[in-house]
């Protein structure tokens, strides 16, 4: 087995990046995505596939863009690029000030997409994040007001300090890509991804995050501290501006729709698939909460991801002991005690054959 690689007030950042030079893909993009207050057709994809190939350059031009920024988490970006790929959701678990924020902008601004951020708070309304109608005395109707969850990448930070109330409030919009609010269901922008973020360092100043929020992220990662070498260049860096303020777009929407369809036509074979189901009936047998069939298909599509950034049209064993980790290990809860979920998983890799 090869080695697995390891009140009431919401405080709403967004950015637009301006386009200035921006590097095409060799086929052709297809149209961008309509803005995000403009639902009526963002869900729409049109345009062809690229190739396994061209999906690897593609990942690589945007991974490369963001180490411009987010200096020695070369590991940390690809996962969030196989996140995006893999049509998920990622949850980055970590103490303050390591890069969770930057990370997030900068692959929104590397793909051209709508970026906003939500701070979450104690008295933040499920009605701040997705959005709410205003009567309009005018026309003496009600008009939708979009909330911050209506854009390409959405920062949801800090959401452990939210009520369970309020962050459920992202599990239609995680599981379904939409939201309905008073009994109008809305369609979000293609493509749509959340970056949530959570310290452990306060316990007693935040809340739990219910267990069907935490089944729809896709991979849960950690950044860490930087090394002395990396954060001496990060100091250098930040001098002057921000360097994610000059963050220039090297992929178009257009392009990650198409890289996502055809992340979706990579071969996972039976063998693989078979793989993938023992390693999560191992989880089942051996916690108290396994990880659920959506993680198993979760960690499917993962595994078609990395395939992709590999260039191949086909997944392997290794795809899927790359992506098992991050992909299961924030799903299980075992017994008190000594073992967690990644020693759960790291078990299943080591005693699940591949047949």
């Amino acid at each position: 087995m090869s080695d697995r690689i390891a009140g009431l007030v919401v405080r709403v950042e967004t950015s637009e990046p301006t386009i200035r030079a921006v590097r095409r893909s060799t086929r052709p993009a297809m149209t961008d995505a309509t803005d995000a207050a403009d639902t009526a057709d963002v869900g729409v994809s049109e345009g062809p596939a690229l190739e396994p190939a061209a999906a690897a350059d593609l990942a690589e031009r945007i991974v490369d863009n963001v180490a411009e920024v987010i200096v020695g988490k070369h590991d940390a970006i690809e996962h969030v690029l196989v996140t995006v790929l893999a049509r998920g959701h990622l949850l980055v678990e970590d103490v303050p000030g390591v890069g969770k924020t930057t990370l997030a902008k900068s692959v929104a601004r590397s793909i051209d997409g709508s970026f906003k951020r939500v701070q979450f708070t104690p008295d933040l309304l499920p009605s701040d994040v997705t959005g709410v109608n205003v009567f309009n005395r005018r026309t003496d109707e009600f008009d939708f007001q979009p909330g911050p969850v209506f854009a390409n990448v959405v920062l949801g930070d800090e959401i452990n300090r939210a009520p369970p109330k309020t962050q459920s409030s992202l599990l239609e919009a995680m599981e379904e890509n939409q939201v309905t609010t008073d009994g109008t269901t809305r369609k979000l922008p293609d493509p749509f991804c959340v970056i949530a973020t959570q310290n452990d360092v306060e316990p007693g100043q935040t809340y739990e995050l219910p267990v069907a929020e935490v089944d729809r992220f896709t991979k849960k990662i950690r950044l860490g501290y930087p090394d002395a070498e990396d954060e001496a260049a990060i100091l250098g860096r930040l001098t002057g501006d921000h360097p994610v303020d000059s963050v220039e777009p090297v992929a178009t929407i257009g392009d990650v729709r198409a890289a996502r369809r055809i992340v979706g036509e990579i071969e996972a074979s039976e063998a693989v698939r078979e793989y993938v189901a023992r390693l999560a009936v191992f989880t089942r047998r051996n916690a108290r909460l396994g990880a659920s069939p959506r993680g198993s298909l979760a960690l499917v599509r993962a595994s078609q991801a990395r395939a992709a950034l590999e260039g191949r049209d086909y997944v392997i064993p290794d795809d899927v002991q790359a992506e098992a980790p991050t992909g299961l290990s924030h799903r299980i809860r075992t017994e008190s005690g000594g073992t967690d979920g990644a020693d759960v998983v790291d078990d299943a890799l080591d005693r699940i054959r591949v047949e």
